[in-house]
């Protein structure tokens, strides 16, 4: 797949909830055509460095005073919505307000535009013959898999699918709407999901929306409820923070249910060159030759192997 360093205009960005934004971009000529093959997962490297800050007044008062240095690395995100048309493609970016990369994001107007290398990395992928897909967000982890969401539907529409989001609180689920009083039920509480005919249950650790407690609580809770359904007919997606995936990655591998999971690490070039986001791995074969059950581990490039893992392979930190 081709990737390269291309202008993207923007198209709007407006703050849609808490610390949440929504920028919609626009690629044209060759940008057009690389980013139409993005696949949901992979991932692009953004240039910040020539972007102002906002006025002071508009930036958070704890992140005032570490706004004022250089942003001199790219960062990386992924998309939560690509759309190839006739000439062009659009791509939504949904960002969180965390430090001077995404508070100097914040500043761009319509009309304005970004330096984006991509499209990068390894993204998601659907076996055959499976039937029901489990797509767990973790908070933030919410772009690639509403991407994963929207391509499930258009290029598998025979496949089932149910999503479990979760976060802290309320106001910090990554979507717009008031999504206060969710039940515990699943159903069509998230409409970035239910537009594609996707069932949603929410979690949040305190109860605000939703269960109360992890989303993998919910996750297991919902499995044991479930009569019919084959686990070598399911496959689990996740995205968010580490410790939930490493969750994730456990019911999986006790349900006997392949599951993939998108990785996060500090990547400063997002290309292979600086080295510096590796994931340790267990080999998917044996090293050596009489090395059957050895605990010997590699360490992958997230931004080159990745960042979407196979559950199985990945050591997570406990």
């Amino acid at each position: 797949m081709p990737k390269g360093i291309f202008a993207a205009a923007v198209l709007s960005n407006r703050r849609i909830h808490a610390c949440f934004w929504r920028m919609d971009l626009e690629f044209t000529g060759d940008g057009a055509g690389a980013f139409a093959r993005f696949h949901p997962g992979q991932f692009l490297q953004i240039d910040v460095s020539e972007v102002g800050l906002p006025p002071e007044d508009q930036i958070p008062l704890d992140l005032r005073d570490v706004c004022k240095r250089n942003v001199l690395l790219r960062r990386p995100f992924s998309f939560a919505d690509v759309t190839p048309e006739a000439g062009r493609t659009t791509a939504e970016l949904l960002y969180c307000v965390l430090g001077p990369a995404s508070v100097r994001l914040t500043s761009l107007r319509s009309g304005d535009s970004m330096s984006i290398i991509g499209p990068l990395g390894i993204g998601f992928s659907v076996p055959e013959h499976r039937h029901l897909a489990l797509l767990v967000v973790g908070g933030m982890g919410a772009p690639p898999i509403r991407c994963l969401a929207k391509h499930l539907r258009a290029e598998h529409p025979e496949m089932k699918a149910v999503a479990f989001v979760g976060a802290k609180s309320t106001v910090a689920l990554p979507f717009e709407g008031d999504l206060s009083g969710i039940p515990s039920a699943v159903g069509s509480w998230v409409p970035a999901f239910a537009k594609f005919g996707i069932p949603t249950a929410v979690a949040t650790d305190d109860g605000s929306a939703g269960y109360r407690g992890f989303v993998t609580e919910r996750l297991a809770q919902w499995l044991d409820e479930q009569k019919d359904w084959s686990p070598t007919g399911t496959i689990l997606y996740a995205c968010g923070p580490e410790p939930m995936l490493a969750a994730v990655a456990r019911i999986a591998g006790e349900r006997g249910i392949d599951c993939q999971v998108s990785m996060e690490r500090r990547m400063a070039c997002g290309i292979g060159l600086c080295q510096s986001c590796a994931v340790e791995c267990r080999p998917a074969a044996p090293l050596r030759v009489g090395m059957e059950g050895s605990q010997e581990t590699v360490y992958k490039l997230c931004c080159q192997d990745g960042p979407v893992f196979d559950a199985r392979h990945v050591v997570f930190e406990t």
